[in-house]
């Protein structure tokens, strides 16, 4: 796996000529494995001899991976994303009315209400860069964070330092140092913000985490507070962050399909939809690992490799999506449902929520700006320095309203 990360789709083509299933050396000389097609990666996600919990981790369990390693703390950190079987439901159970469907649409109005307030700003901001504004910075960013951010009770002054180091978080092509600084920093942060919620309780997720773990000291341990908090703040903005900005790139590169959606020949739901499966938020996701040797398409996986859920891949698998698999369609009415938001047990908590947010904020980023274009060539764009996370760094566009 490339660490300085880049477009995949090229990549991901040519592995899965070549079959569902690969093998890959990770960051560090890690043996690995990674599941590209579609119909594979689904049986893998839901297979019931496939954990989280990095006691499976075999190189990690037999003391084989650094301190340093970029992607140790997706193996390590305690919540939900590396707990199986009974603690993996009691720490679900405890965030997920959080995301009931009454939680998530009462959320509207204020997702609504800040994204006007966002693209009143980015219409402004332009007017010192001859024209141009970063869109990610200035809108697909500030939008997810604010939202995820106010469930948690994070105050604002936090935003930009947890956005920065949940970057660092996912990034792969980080040194040693670099990753444990980052790591320490993020865990530091949260813990302030653990103490003033406990100091100061409200209407928030942490605060009813922290009740829960005062009221029964077995529900929810310090560490896996933390682990709850990081898990939320990272994938409760990554996720959408990437999705907004990867849709208005395919919109801005497919003008007809956004003439479809602003005719009502197709919705902005649609939009998300196909964005999500034509250019996944998230491009290799780390770990799982088989508790026994496992066969999957004609391909062994060892016991206790890390492996790696490729979901961009998998979203343009032909196999599965047809031959037209990379091209991007808002219409697009055959095929099976993509996985990009997970499948089995992880599923996604926060879909519903990821998925209103991207539908609005299309919705009123091309209606107040329906002339907005990027201001330099597709080509031109930075990708992220990982393969986990797959987006481009900025997003310079010109907001013609």
């Amino acid at each position: 796996m490339d660490p300085a990360g880049g477009c995949p789709h090229a990549d991901n083509a040519a592995l899965l000529a070549r079959g569902a299933v690969a093998p890959v050396v990770l960051p560090g000389d890690v043996p690995g494995m990674a599941v590209l097609g579609h119909d594979a990666l689904r049986e893998f996600l839901a297979h019931p001899d496939v954990a989280k919990g990095a006691e499976h981790f075999t190189a990690l369990r037999e003391g084989r991976i650094a301190d340093g390693w970029p992607l140790k703390t997706f193996a390590t950190v305690r919540g939900m994303t590396t707990a199986d079987g009974d603690d993996h439901r009691r720490l679900r159970s405890l965030v997920s009315k959080a995301f009931t469907a009454r939680r998530v649409a009462d959320l509207r109005p204020r997702i609504e209400t800040v994204a006007e307030e966002l693209l009143d700003g980015l219409g402004r901001a332009p007017a010192e860069h001859g024209g141009v504004a970063d869109l990610r910075r200035h809108f697909a960013m500030p939008l997810p964070m604010g939202v995820i951010c106010e469930l948690l009770g994070v105050d604002a002054r936090h935003h930009e330092r947890l956005h920065h180091l949940s970057n660092q978080v996912v990034a792969t092509d980080i040194g040693p140092e670099e990753a444990l600084a980052a790591n320490r920093e993020l865990v530091d942060v949260l813990g302030t913000v653990a103490d003033t919620r406990a100091q100061h309780p409200g209407d928030d997720l942490t605060s009813a985490l922290i009740a829960a773990r005062e009221e029964d000291g077995d529900r929810l341990g310090a560490h896996e507070l933390i682990g709850t908090l990081l898990l939320m703040i990272v994938a409760g903005h990554e996720t959408t962050l990437n999705l907004i900005t990867n849709a208005v790139r395919a919109l801005c590169a497919h003008r007809d399909q956004l003439d479809l959606v602003r005719a009502g020949g197709a919705t902005w739901a649609d939009v998300v939809e196909e964005t999500l499966r034509w250019d996944s938020p998230v491009s290799y996701f780390p770990f799982r690992y088989p508790t026994r040797d496992l066969t999957l398409d004609g391909t062994v996986i060892p016991k206790g490799t890390p492996v790696l859920a490729g979901y961009s891949a998998a979203g343009r698998d032909p196999a599965a999506h047809g031959p037209d698999a990379g091209r991007f369609d808002i219409t697009r009415a055959s095929g099976p449902r993509h996985l990009s938001l997970g499948h089995g047990a992880h599923y996604c908590l926060g879909a519903p929520l990821a998925r209103m947010e991207g539908a609005i904020a299309l919705e009123r980023l091309f209606t107040r700006f329906p002339g907005l274009d990027l201001s330099v060539p597709e080509a031109e764009l930075a990708r992220h320095a990982s393969f986990v996370g797959n987006s481009v760094r900025e997003l310079p566009v010109r907001p013609v309203p």
